[in-house]
């Protein structure tokens, strides 16, 4: 057993979803109602570090339009992970909200560069789900930088975005965030929280992932 002066390790929850899928929404619902102490390190934040050489940095979409930048975001994921990592054993518990995807023009293994670094202290990995129009609804609601419905059909970055964020992942938990609140979605984390699974996801894919995996 810990002895009782050991420093707490805070815990880990990684949202991933697509871009407007109500991620952020849930993160600061996560902020003000469930107990603990929350930083939120996530992909919006972590871009306003940036200069706009590497722009957008880890919210380069799917499609491996970019393979000039891609060296530079599997580099910036790891420094993601690993600032992460320091939080959370600093004792600060810690929401990041994400878009993880492997389509880009050659494989980075980002989601085995997150269990590298983050598999010890067992984050729990949340899927955030959002059904097609609702996204679009959210987009064409609120336009800044964003793609709109031509006609019946979706902009391609955005059909990208749907396929890949979730393509192969196995997560601890799911939610609509289409048809749930975001207060409604925190309660669930919460519950997750109260009771996790013994191994989650990325504790089983494990410290070793990323050199197993290249």
């Amino acid at each position: 057993m810990a002895p009782d002066d050991a420093p707490r390790i805070g815990r880990v929850v990684i949202l991933n979803g697509a871009p407007r899928s109500g991620k952020s929404s849930l993160a600061r619902a996560i902020q003000e109602s469930v107990p603990g102490t929350w930083l939120n390190t996530g992909v919006d934040s972590f871009m306003a570090t940036l200069p706009p050489k590497l722009m957008p940095g880890i919210g380069l979409r799917p499609g491996g339009e970019r393979p000039d930048l891609e060296p530079a975001v599997a580099a910036l994921y790891d420094l993601l992970f690993a600032t992460i990592r320091l939080q959370a054993e600093a004792g600060f518990d810690v929401v990041a909200d994400l878009g993880l995807h492997a389509d880009y023009s050659v494989p980075l293994g980002v989601l085995e560069r997150a269990a590298a670094i983050l598999g010890p202290l067992k984050p729990l990995f949340v899927g955030v789900d959002c059904d097609l129009d609702e996204i679009m609804h959210r987009r064409n609601a609120d336009p800044q930088g964003g793609f709109y419905a031509t006609g019946e059909t979706a902009p391609p970055p955005v059909l990208r975005w749907q396929d890949a964020v979730h393509r192969g992942k196995t997560y601890d938990l799911r939610l609509d965030m289409g048809r749930l609140s975001p207060e409604a979605g925190a309660r669930q984390v919460a519950d997750l929280l109260a009771n996790p699974p013994l191994q989650p996801i990325l504790a089983i894919l494990g410290p070793n992932s990323f050199a197993s995996s290249i």
